[in-house]
């Protein structure tokens, strides 16, 4: 089924939108590939859809196509609004669109989502930004968050990374915040000829759906530090990588039932989370 929108090669034809590397942009123009990823997201009839970044509108063409009650974007190229604008009267309005930076953006306000409206985020993100705006949606106090789900287009490392498993090499803090309280899977591969200009890497799309937390006592804060600390020396054990936390790292990992001579990149999530929970105890006691 045809938009009536002219080809994504046109419009950046017409409106000069040639990819900035300042706004780590890179466009997918394979409306097939966009409708694809629309459909990870799940069943968006009943749903507002954040998109960040939608430079021309690939993406958001195929949520709109793909039955999205609402699209609100988030873009900072002023070059892209105009081709924005013409997408969002091709839908029938069903398209808003803010110029601004998407770290700033206080979602849920934006949105302003009316009764029985789903919120979801689906984007291809801005490489620059990308990991950055990740973090700040998995590392929400309130739990569960605001969005049902999270479809996400990254560099192909990146999203390894997101949903990797204990004993790989890309297993690390970005692999325990997403994984702690929520499923995550790489959803669609995408070669790097997929996109204009192709980047010099492959890209994936994750899917992430929270759940609840594997132990709803644990606070983020503690589970951040005690995994920034192991990961920040992870070649070392973890009675040396810990030693800098205010506890005796020993009683600290004799208590969680871990031993000590491990490496950070072999404990599991559950392991993190239950270290989390014993530092805690052993701080305030």
């Amino acid at each position: 089924m045809s938009d009536a929108l002219p080809p994504l090669r046109e419009v950046i034809r017409e409106f000069d939108l040639r990819a900035k590397k300042s706004f780590g942009q890179n466009f997918l123009l394979d409306l097939n590939l966009t409708r694809k990823i629309a459909r990870v997201a799940g069943d968006l009839a009943d749903s507002v859809v954040y998109e960040v970044g939608p430079g021309p509108g690939g993406l958001t063409r195929g949520l709109l196509a793909e039955g999205a009650k609402r699209v609100v974007a988030v873009e900072m190229d002023e070059r892209c609004l105009p081709a924005l604008a013409e997408v969002s009267r091709a839908y029938d309005g069903r398209l808003t669109v803010h110029q601004g930076d998407a770290l700033d953006m206080d979602e849920p306000t934006l949105l302003a989502p009316q009764p029985g409206e789903t919120l979801r985020i689906a984007s291809n993100l801005p490489y620059n930004v990308g990991t950055m705006l990740l973090i700040k949606w998995l590392t929400l106090d309130e739990w569960k968050p605001w969005f049902a789900s999270l479809t996400l287009m990254f560099q192909r490392e990146v999203a390894e990374r997101i949903v990797a498993k204990p004993g790989s090499k890309a297993y690390g803090r970005l692999s325990v915040l997403a994984q702690w309280r929520g499923k995550v899977r790489i959803a669609v591969n995408v070669p790097a000829a997929a996109f204009t200009p192709p980047p010099k890497v492959a890209s994936a799309v994750i899917h992430y759906e929270p759940s609840e937390p594997l132990d709803a006592t644990v606070k983020l804060k503690d589970l951040e530090l005690v995994v920034e600390r192991a990961f920040g020396q992870r070649r070392k054990m973890l009675r040396a990588s810990l030693k800098s936390l205010p506890v005796n790292a020993g009683e600290l990992l004799a208590k969680a039932d871990i031993d000590e001579t491990r490496r950070a990149e072999d404990v599991s999530v559950e392991e993190y989370v239950r270290l989390a929970r014993t530092y805690a105890e052993m701080r305030d006691a």
